[in-house]
């Protein structure tokens, strides 16, 4: 694993490049560019404020930011195992010509995602600011865990993805499915304690999504540190979706080229 790991940093310049390359062509001949990871959000985030709002009779303004930390970390996670499942298929020029450890196809879909999740972060730390300025403090430092933490537990779920999608192509086509499962039965967008005030305890208490946005959200929104179980449950994500990308990988890497 450390030879595997060494061949991924020898190959860095490949690999960010392709990511800056995936970051210009996403927004290429697009008026606003880069600044369309901060305007959907905040778009979509205004929207469902109001619509909330009403529904659950809360302040729109403090409730909004709950809703745009959910959607700038669903984002990412969402379109980062998508772009994962993908990642070998739209890279089969690539592996074909050229021996790098496949992984890195991965870590340059994570990678651009993670810059997109940084500067639509901008837009919460600005609202926050403005509208719980009380909540400022030193423990604002914890919320930059969240870009190391979402990353290391992406890159290799999206590897495990990327050997399983090239294998079996629908599950490109399932994953939408099993996304929007997730979205459901996770806090992104209702508040925990709407699970918790319906007996569904265990959504929020066992579900490593709620621990990943707790990163992001105890200290804007809380004023808070993250709590241990917060990182314990990050920790364990990382180590379970880890060995199991490598698991596979250590079965399928040299069989890939067969099935692109």
């Amino acid at each position: 694993m450390a030879e595997y790991l060494e061949n991924i940093w020898n190959s860095r310049y490949f690999w960010t490049h392709l990511a800056m390359a995936d970051l210009r062509s996403k927004w290429r001949r697009s008026f606003f560019g880069i600044l369309w990871s901060i305007i959907q959000p905040l778009g979509l985030t205004i929207l469902l404020a109001i619509v909330f709002g009403r529904i659950f009779k809360t302040d729109i303004v403090k409730y909004a930011p709950y809703i745009l930390s959910g959607i700038i970390v669903w984002d990412y996670i969402s379109s980062t195992a998508l772009g994962g499942s993908l990642a070998f298929v739209q890279a089969d020029a690539y592996i074909k010509q050229s021996r790098h450890p496949l992984a890195i196809y991965t870590l340059r879909t994570a990678l651009a995602n993670l810059i997109v999740m940084a500067m639509a972060s901008l837009s919460l730390i600005g609202w926050v600011l403005i509208v719980l300025p009380e909540n400022f403090g030193s423990c604002w430092l914890a919320a930059l865990l969240i870009f190391p933490i979402a990353g290391l537990i992406c890159w290799p779920m999206a590897t495990l993805l990327a050997y399983i999608g090239t294998r079996f192509r629908d599950l490109p086509h399932a994953l939408g499915l099993i996304l929007q499962a997730l979205w459901f039965v996770s806090p992104i967008y209702f508040d925990a304690q709407i699970f918790r005030n319906g007996g569904l305890n265990a959504l929020v208490d066992y579900n490593p999504i709620y621990h990943i946005l707790q990163i992001v959200r105890a200290p804007l929104l809380q004023g808070q540190w993250p709590s241990l179980e917060n990182f314990a449950y990050c920790a364990a994500t990382f180590i379970v979706v880890s060995i199991l990308a490598w698991q596979v990988g250590r079965r399928a890497e040299q069989k890939i080229i067969f099935y692109l």
